[in-house]
Parts: structure tokens; C-alpha cells; sequence
């Protein structure tokens, strides 16, 4: 099954030496396969885009060239209580 951001990460592994080259060392957001938000810091990025769209409808990556940057995710069964 296909991750919800599937298609804005698509979007910006498509997009990088572009988004590279306009955005270097910035944090996009990226929402239907368009840039709707350019950051400073993440925790801005953050901050900033679940104040205008639903948290999970946006991906946050920074933007630099390569895979180093790349956003990741992990599954985990820990349950803290």
C-alpha cells in the first residue's frame, strides 16, 4: 500500500536538482505534488504548515543535494505509557 505522501516525495525526488537550485539548505513543504512553503528551520516548517493544512497532508523535506536528506519514517510496536 502506497504512504499517504507517496506522491509529494515522488514529486520532489523528480524535482531535486531543481528544487536544489532554488531552495539549497531550506525546508520545503510539499502538497499535491506542488511547493506550498519555504523555511528556515523545520520545527518552522512545522509550525507553520499544520497552522494552514491537516498534519499527514504535507511532507516537510530539507533541501540539499543527494540522499542524505531524505525523509524517513519508522515503524515501531513500542507502546510508552
Amino acid at each position: 500500500m502506497p504512504s499517504v505522501l507517496e506522491k509529494e516525495f515522488e514529486y520532489y525526488l523528480k524535482k531535486q536538482s531543481e528544487l536544489v537550485e532554488r531552495y539549497n539548505g531550506k525546508y520545503i513543504a510539499i502538497r499535491h505534488a506542488e511547493v506550498v512553503g519555504v523555511f528556515d528551520s523545520e520545527a518552522e516548517a512545522v509550525e507553520k504548515m499544520s497552522a494552514r493544512y491537516e498534519l499527514g497532508t504535507f511532507l516537510i523535506q530539507k533541501c540539499e543535494p543527494g540522499s542524505e536528506s531524505y525523509t524517513q519514517t519508522y515503524h515501531s510496536r513500542v507502546v510508552l505509557s
